[in-house]
Formats: structure tokens, C-alpha cells, sequence
């Protein structure tokens, strides 16, 4: 058996989990369950000992035909609700701070976290960034990653539960049903540009470059009405299920153990976050008088790519939601550096105190 072969083999079998996945979550009714089914399927599969993994170029694709589909669902009308927007990412940037400086002091107090694995583990998003700090500042790699991996599928799985909860009443099972599917002779030349689009951005280190660069173009065409008609659904449905699959496959080689000891932690640090998320939302929806289900969304905190597609799943704003998400990367990719170097001095003065001195 070749290499190729011996790599297929995983990716197949994790992909057919993944889909039976969300056809066991679509039978149930479940909102989003092209997202929510394969995740928890994978997920399980993951840690009973399964070698998950999808391939990059597949993944890539798939991330660009999600943003597509999400661009097409952009607009005039939601261009124009942008005016209001402006104070919506005050107030989340005040609820991504309480996160981390409230959810970094819980996981000092209650479980016994040095200041800097508190400061990364309760950051909330932007996991590449944020592990890759954590290598340079010698925190506990392992135990961000497990937490921050578990916040994510946590999201995935109650984002959709809760906003019935909030009044919303039920929730679509499947994509709505929007325009008609374009003609193979615009979609095939504006999936290329988007993959051209999403590479440039990916040299530029934008977060979610793909998946941002097919939803740009795609958005562009539809709000002006230069492109109509949206990507069809045995294109767009199994990008759905790949992006629920490849949150499952974070869970490749965890076990049960290390699941459990990161459990606790995990459980209240995303109890909180999505608690500040959800007044945060609450209050911009009673303020700017925008639906409940897209600030919610929008104020998610975390997941990024999982988070864009569920606002079309569930028939949310993709503009208002991408927006939000972009904006909180974006600040974190400055505040998180600046809290890191803050807390390497207060480290030092704290270390520099207990040395006795001569």
C-alpha cells in the first residue's frame, strides 16, 4: 500500500462518519445538522481511538464553497443595516476583554492555572494565533489546546439549541432555500477567482483567507446583481458536513483521560464565555433592534469558520456575523500580544520577589 493509499483510507472513513453523522442529526430534527452531527459523530469516533483526519486541499475547497454560498446570500437590504454596526463592535470588544481578564482570574483561582496558560487557555478564538504563542512563551501547550478545542465544539453545539430558547422559534433543519442554483458556467469561474482571491489573502496572514476571499467575490457580485443565483445544494451541503467533520478531527489522538481532566475547566470557561456572549448579544439586539439569533451568532466566541457557515444554516445575517467575527480576530491579534507581554513583567516582578535575596 502506497502513502497516498494509507492517508486516504483515514480521510474516507472519517468523512463517512462525518456523513452519517449529519444524516443521524437531520433525522432528528436537529438545527444545523449538517454542522452539529458530523462534529459530535467525528468527535466520538476521534476519541474511541480513530486516526480523524481530512485532507488539506480538500478542506481548502470546501472553505472556499462555504464562503461562496455565504456571499450569495449577501444583500442590498443588509448592506444598508451596516450603518448600525459601529456599536455592536464596541460592545463586543468589551465582552471579548471580560472574557479573557474575568475567565483567565477563574482559571487561576479555581484550577490552578499559571497566569500565562489562563491568559491563552481564556482567550477566546483565533486557536492558530494563539497556540502559536504558547509554544513561545512556554505555556502549557497541551492543556490550551485540549480547552480551547473543547470550547469549540461546545459552540457548535449549543449556539443552535439556545436560540430557540431566546424566542426565536424553531429552526430551519435544513438551508433555506434562496435564490436558484447558478449556472455551472458562473459558478466554475467564480470558485476559481475565490480560490485566487482566498490564496492571496492567505500570503497577506488574513484568518479564514479562503473562506473570506470566496465570500468577497461572491458577495460583491450578488449585492451589486452582476452575479445571481446561489451555489446548489449537492455542492454546498457536503462543504456543510466537511467543516462539522473538521472540528471533530481536533480530537485525533486524545484520549478519554486527557479528555476528562480537561473537562472541568473547559466546561466553566465556556459556560461563562457564552453567558457575557449572550447579554452582549441580547443587549446590541435590544439596542439597534437587530434579530437575537444573528447577535448571538455574531457574539459566539470562537470558531470562526464554524460560526460563518451556521449563520446560513440557520438563516441568520452572514454580512452582520462575518463582520463580528473578522473584527475579533483582528483585535485579538493585537491585544492578545500586548496582555502576554503585561503579564510576562508582572511574572517576573512576582519571581523576582520570591528570590531571596543576600
Amino acid at each position: 500500500m502506497t502513502s497516498t493509499d494509507s492517508s486516504l483510507g483515514p480521510a474516507l472513513l472519517t468523512l463517512a462518519i462525518g456523513a452519517a453523522g449529519a444524516a443521524f442529526a437531520a433525522l432528528l430534527h436537529m438545527p444545523a445538522p449538517f454542522l452539529t452531527g458530523p462534529a459530535l459523530s467525528v468527535t466520538l469516533a476521534a476519541l474511541a481511538g480513530l486516526q480523524a483526519r481530512l485532507p488539506d486541499r480538500f478542506r481548502d475547497a470546501c472553505f472556499v464553497l462555504v464562503g461562496v454560498n455565504l456571499g450569495a446570500s449577501v444583500t442590498p437590504e443588509a448592506i444598508e443595516t451596516a450603518i448600525r454596526w459601529p456599536l455592536s463592535l464596541v460592545v463586543l470588544a468589551l465582552s471579548v476583554l471580560a472574557i479573557i481578564l474575568l475567565g483567565s482570574r477563574l482559571l487561576r483561582r479555581l484550577f490552578g492555572f499559571d497566569r500565562m496558560s489562563a491568559l491563552l487557555t481564556a482567550t477566546p478564538g483565533h486557536l492558530s494565533f494563539v497556540l502559536s504563542l504558547s509554544t513561545d512563551v512556554r505555556a502549557d501547550l497541551l492543556q490550551v489546546t485540549m480547552i480551547q478545542t473543547i470550547r469549540v465544539l461546545a459552540l457548535t453545539l449549543l449556539v443552535p439549541f439556545l436560540a430557540p430558547l431566546l424566542g426565536h422559534g424553531d429552526l430551519p433543519v435544513l438551508p433555506p432555500q434562496g435564490a436558484p442554483p447558478m449556472a455551472l458556467w458562473i459558478l466554475l469561474p467564480l470558485v476559481a477567482l475565490s480560490a485566487l482571491a482566498g490564496l492571496v489573502l492567505l500570503r497577506l496572514r488574513v484568518p479564514a483567507a479562503l473562506l473570506l476571499g470566496g465570500m468577497g467575490l461572491s458577495a460583491l457580485g450578488h449585492a451589486t446583481g452582476t452575479i445571481p443565483g446561489s451555489v446548489p445544494a449537492w455542492l454546498s451541503v457536503p462543504a456543510f458536513i466537511a467543516m462539522g467533520t473538521l472540528i471533530g478531527t481536533r480530537f485525533s489522538g486524545v484520549t478519554p483521560r486527557m479528555l476528562g481532566k480537561a473537562l472541568g475547566a473547559a466546561s466553566l470557561l465556556t459556560l461563562f464565555a457564552t453567558l457575557v456572549s449572550l447579554a452582549a448579544a441580547a443587549l446590541v439586539s435590544k439596542l439597534l433592534g437587530l434579530p437575537i439569533l444573528s447577535a448571538l451568532i455574531a457574539f459566539a466566541p470562537g470558531g470562526l469558520e464554524t460560526m460563518i457557515a451556521m449563520s446560513l444554516l440557520l438563516n441568520a445575517d452572514p454580512a452582520y456575523v462575518t463582520t463580528h467575527h473578522v473584527f475579533r480576530l483582528l483585535m485579538l491579534t493585537v491585544v492578545v500580544p500586548a496582555l502576554v507581554a503585561r503579564t510576562r513583567r508582572v511574572m517576573a516582578r512576582e519571581a523576582a520577589a520570591r528570590t531571596p535575596r543576600d
